[in-house]
């Protein structure tokens, strides 16, 4: 399967969830099944870095198609340890859940950023946006592999549940270093494979929609984290998935001086 046609697939898939989103269909509970990244395991799951399920107290005040359109595998603000007056931003940003939940642990000094492929996505999310009255974010059209923002941009990059989709994994850890001030973190909530995915699986439209074909090990992870320059990389399991696939926490950071401490 050609990138393009990857591409193409994706944004319909996700294209068809954002619409549901809107009707006020929850996507976890109408395109997912309990063998995706996004399924009711997903859901139930805590643990001591804070990512998991999403406290009531955030979803209540949160616009209904945000939480609709919620398809990820953990909580990346809350693993991000977000702090007032950091810039941070998502990638794959979806319906907006976690840039409107940075946007509100940022603060007015601080700034939220999401970034999205898919046109439904970027409406959806704007929507939500407006209906919450959150003025410190702004959602971008582009692909996570070609961050439209400049060098040095961000204090904090985090997705939930699409690094996976990526082809080019290796662009995605380069542009995420590269819009990271020095000092900065990432914090991803993920899907990596126990094994290598056989070429059978990576050629099946659905598993990479169901965000299987396009995991990689976590050795693979790592070593991809370090090639773009990444240190202090920490790997966690959270949960199984589905066979030899598992849900993980990503923290890793971009040496130089932490941006908040100056």
């Amino acid at each position: 399967m050609s990138e393009d046609t990857l591409v193409d697939s994706l944004k319909a898939h996700y294209g068809a969830a954002a619409r549901k989103a809107a009707a006020g269909v929850p996507v976890v509970e109408d395109e997912c099944g309990t063998g995706e990244c996004c399924g009711p395991a997903a859901r139930d799951t805590t643990d001591t870095l804070g990512a998991g399920l999403y406290a009531a107290s955030d979803v209540a005040e949160l616009p209904a198609g945000a939480v609709a359109g919620s398809i990820g595998c953990a909580n990346p603000v809350a693993l991000a340890r977000l702090e007032p007056g950091e810039d941070v931003l998502d990638l794959g940003s979806g319906g907006g859940i976690d840039v409107l939940l940075s946007a509100r642990r940022v603060g007015p000094t601080g700034r939220a950023y999401g970034i999205d492929m898919t046109a439904e996505m970027l409406e959806l999310a704007r929507a939500n946006q407006a209906e919450a009255g959150v003025t410190n974010a702004e959602f971008l059209e582009g692909r996570i592999e070609a961050v439209p923002l400049p060098d040095q941009s961000v204090d904090v990059v985090v997705s939930n549940c699409v690094i996976n989709l990526s082809a080019d994994k290796p662009a995605v850890f380069a542009e995420a270093f590269r819009v990271l001030r020095p000092g900065g973190r990432v914090a991803f909530a993920d899907i990596a494979a126990d094994h290598e995915v056989p070429a059978d699986l990576r050629a099946d439209d659905a598993a990479w929609a169901a965000c299987i074909a396009g995991a990689v090990t976590r050795d693979r992870y790592r070593a991809q984290l370090t090639d773009a320059g990444f240190t202090t990389i920490e790997i966690v399991d959270s949960h199984t998935v589905a066979d030899g696939f598992w849900s993980v926490f990503v923290r890793a950071r971009k040496p130089g001086d932490d941006p908040a401490q100056g």
